[in-house]
């Protein structure tokens, strides 16, 4: 059940293909079905990045197992690697920040994980 969730400072045209695409990179790095893996696109925040206003990008991805330094630094390279070729973000313009939750703090379908 990973997640993925953007925020950046760049107005997207088209969200539902951004959030397809990180959607992919999400469950082929985690090796987890891209069935229970959720993306969310927001854009057009105002972020200040090394003291200024820039084109950047913040990603939080959680999951429940999985997410090892080796997993993150492969999402890490998919993610600004797909930033960069979709929104013209550089990776320097990129934090990521990477989550581990418990089974039992993550809610769906009416119960939880653990």
């Amino acid at each position: 059940m990973p997640l993925i969730k953007l925020q950046t400072s760049v107005k997207i045209q088209d969200k539902a293909a951004l959030a397809l695409e990180l959607s992919r990179v999400c469950a082929q790095c985690t090796k987890k079905p891209e069935a229970y893996v959720q993306s969310v696109v927001e854009d057009d925040a105002v972020i200040a990045m090394a003291g200024k206003i820039t084109d950047s990008a913040f990603v939080e991805v959680k999951g429940i197992g999985g997410l090892t330094p080796a997993v993150n630094k492969a999402l890490s390279e998919a993610i600004c690697k797909a930033l960069e070729g979709k929104l013209k973000i550089s990776p320097s313009a990129v934090y990521i920040n990477f989550t581990e939750v418990a089974a039992s703090s993550w809610g769906h379908n009416g119960s939880t994980f653990g």
